[in-house]
């Protein structure tokens, strides 16, 4: 388990880590793997545009 030193540093860590989450987690036996495929490189955009704003 991460210790975290205060409340706040809890809640940046679990905004940010429930952000990534659902941007790159998909229910593979939900769609095709050419549709998969395609969600996985508009959520890699997307991380790579939001991780070089900040």
């Amino acid at each position: 388990m991460q210790k975290f030193k205060s409340p706040s540093s809890t809640q940046r860590f679990l905004n940010v880590q429930s952000a990534t989450y659902n941007t790159f987690y998909l229910q593979r036996h939900l769609i095709n793997r050419t549709d998969f495929k395609k969600y996985r490189v508009d959520a890699f955009k997307v991380w790579g545009y939001a991780s070089t704003a900040a």
